[in-house]
């Protein structure tokens, strides 16, 4: 990160970003910016968490409950969190840089089918680019996701060739959640207890059955 070569793009635009962000110029800039230029550290694990409406995303409360899960199953030098979605997709370590931090937008309540196939195929080039970039850099690779956002990071692997080793919630948990729970989105938030009971028990079980290989 101390690397001029690492450095952000330089801009003056200090305004909130609020129309779709997968159509900005300024979303595709970053995208080229960190595959073509940066410089992602090797780790064990990536773990791939959706983009959050509170900026910077690690300050969302879903993404602390998340995180802190995360830090009580893995060591710190085992994973790279990456974040994606709207957002595009982007190192943890980056959430900050503009314009990651300086948009405010909310897929899900967007109706407009046009705008959300455009997001699915949109994200899923971003997510093929990222896993296409990082094939070597991660052993292994975990997702947290519903919705499209899930959609997108299956079908964008499927496309890199590079696969997703463990994506959570389940479909049988999604499956309870949406047939029990009166929630606002069909399948509920990931900072629901059952999905992020779910989230800790998988996360231990892959662990323990990787454990040679990651390090522990």
């Amino acid at each position: 990160m101390g690397d001029e070569k690492q450095a952000a793009p330089e801009t003056g635009r200090d305004a909130l970003l609020t129309d779709p962000p997968f159509y900005l110029p300024e979303f595709e800039a970053s995208y080229r910016f960190i595959i073509d230029e940066y410089e992602v550290s090797p780790r064990d694990i990536a773990i791939f968490l959706p983009c959050a409406v509170r900026k910077p995303y690690s300050t969302s409360p879903s993404h602390q409950l998340i995180r802190m899960i995360i830090s009580q199953v893995l060591d710190p030098s085992q994973y790279h969190i990456v974040i994606f979605g709207t957002c595009g997709i982007v190192p943890s370590e980056l959430e900050e840089m503009y314009p990651f931090a300086h948009y405010k937008y909310m897929l899900g309540k967007c109706r407009d089918d046009t705008i959300l196939q455009d997001f699915l195929r949109i994200e899923i080039e971003r997510v093929a680019g990222y896993l296409d970039k990082t094939r070597h850099v991660y052993k292994y690779r975990i997702g947290y996701c519903l919705g499209l956002f899930r959609e997108a990071l299956i079908r964008g692997s499927n496309e890199a060739g590079v696969p997703i080793d463990l994506i959570l919630p389940t479909r049988d948990m999604i499956n309870k959640i949406i047939e029990e729970e009166d929630c606002v989105f069909e399948e509920g938030s990931l900072s629901m207890e059952e999905y992020l009971g779910e989230f800790c028990d998988g996360l231990i079980r892959f662990r323990d059955s990787h454990e040679r290989n990651t390090g522990t």
